[in-house]
């Protein structure tokens, strides 16, 4: 039997977020830059009563500059990241019929959506989001005691189940397969349990089996979308002499063959131009996944089952990304429980829910991060992709933040705990100003100056 080592979390339902109010536009002064100022210490007087309650427009006063952030302090170039570019990014619920999908989501999202022992009794992907348990926000929130709390989200996406020839249109795969095209990532869930009432589609359980067919559909659906785009390339350079259609083709015959060998594209060594192109696709293998092995609450609660050593070396071999042990059993029980029962049948079994660790890990896994503004009248998570610049970040509050960006002045949230104040942080020598070139790392907490006095958009 394997034994696996659940990491602990305290058990924190995930409520549904509701969308925050769009920003106001700022008002413009031409004699000033405007900026948005939010208090990052609790000394700080409050906005005016006509300002908005998540940020105080106003021009900026001159203040002592905070130190420039010096060029051995950069981060490293990254390297550049397979999907798109957005900070709207969204991951699905994907596997066999009746291995728990459904019965997942509705554990993280609370909703009621068909989640009958039957199979494709999902047609439409249902979505949703869910908070995203941080520390660091519960701080934040406890420091500043908000008139506003925003916490970050996972949008997901439960997706019907494939089966054995949903690449050739079996079992609705065409529409599902159009479904996980439509997300930037994949919880992966696998059945690790037997029970003779649910029925598996094969007829028997065997988590590695149903890793290849899923896997075998994904690379055959993309082999199909590649050769499509060979066939169209090559007509194209047949009435033109254009040289970058020489690049594309060049490209997509070595994923074709990448794809061919049984390798997901996600595993592949690609260029820096060579992931631009890629991206464009929206290939299926080019998606993070995330393996969730849902597994009989027994044997989630003595740490062992059988199929997870096979079940390893497969990932293993195959990319070797994040496998996450679970028990939908185990959780729903969890969550038809009282809370205070909750906490007790978990210190009973000297065990606790996994579901903030599988909702931060897939957060993660689609490479979002966020970075935080913090007062009096709001403390907010800013959702961003990872890689991306200070102007991308302030564009994420407001496009005229991003037009007309000056500067972010930036502070960690280690530093901030520890000093314990915005003014102590300045005192330390810790308090930075960042230019355009700036990637901003999750958990900053950032203030922007912007100026959009050269006129509105056209």
């Amino acid at each position: 039997m394997a034994r696996f080592e659940p990491i602990l979390h305290v058990i924190n339902p995930c409520p549904v977020l509701l969308s925050s109010p769009q920003l106001p536009l700022p008002t413009k002064n031409p004699s000033r830059p405007a900026h948005i100022s939010l208090p990052l210490s609790p000394t700080h007087a409050s906005p005016s009563p006509d300002s908005s309650p998540a940020h105080h427009l106003a021009a900026a006063e001159p203040s002592p500059m905070p130190p420039k952030a010096s060029k051995k302090d950069a981060e490293p170039a990254e390297r550049p990241i397979l999907g798109r570019f957005s900070s709207h990014l969204k991951i699905g619920i994907v596997g066999l019929p009746n291995v728990g999908k459904s019965t997942f989501f509705n554990i993280v999202t609370k909703l009621s959506i068909p989640a009958e022992n039957f199979p494709f009794c999902t047609i439409e992907p249902n979505e949703a989001r869910v908070h995203v348990p941080d520390e660091r926000f519960d701080y934040l929130c406890q420091l500043f005691k908000p008139k506003s709390e925003v916490a970050a989200y996972l949008e997901i996406n439960d997706i019907a189940g494939l089966v054995r020839g949903a690449s050739a249109g079996e079992g609705l795969g065409n529409a599902f397969l159009s479904h996980i095209r439509a997300v930037d990532g994949i919880f992966h869930v696998l059945r690790a349990f037997e029970d003779t009432e649910i029925t598996h589609i094969d007829d028997t359980v065997d988590p590695v089996r149903d890793l290849e067919t899923i896997s075998q559909e994904l690379r055959l659906k993309d082999i199909e979308f590649v050769q499509a785009k060979i066939d169209d390339l090559e007509k194209s350079m047949k009435r033109s002499n254009d040289k970058q259609l020489k690049i594309d083709h060049e490209l997509c015959q070595r994923v074709m063959t990448h794809l061919q060998d049984g390798k997901d594209v996600r595993l592949g060594e690609w260029k820096a131009a060579e992931i631009e192109i890629l991206n464009a696709f929206q290939l299926l293998t080019a998606k993070p996944v995330v393996y969730l092995v849902n597994m009989s609450e027994k044997d989630y609660l003595r740490k062992k089952n059988k199929f997870l050593p096979k079940i390893h070396a497969w990932v293993k071999e195959h990319g070797g990304e994040t496998i996450i042990p679970f028990s939908c059993a185990f959780e729903q029980k969890l969550v038809d429980m009282p809370e205070d029962e909750a906490a007790k049948y978990c210190t009973e079994n000297q065990t606790t829910s996994l579901i903030p660790k599988i909702i931060k890990t897939g957060f993660a896994a689609i490479h979002l991060i966020y970075f935080f503004t913090a007062g009096h009248g709001e403390v907010k998570c800013w959702q961003i992709r990872r890689q991306s610049k200070a102007p991308q970040a302030a564009g994420a509050i407001h496009t005229d933040f991003e037009r007309g960006f000056i500067c972010a002045e930036v502070m960690k949230f280690e530093d901030l705990k520890e000093l314990g104040s915005e003014s102590a942080v300045k005192a330390a020598g810790k308090y930075r100003q960042e230019g355009k070139t700036y990637v901003v790392q999750d958990g900053d907490i950032i203030f922007f100056k912007f100026n959009v006095s050269g006129g509105g958009k056209k």
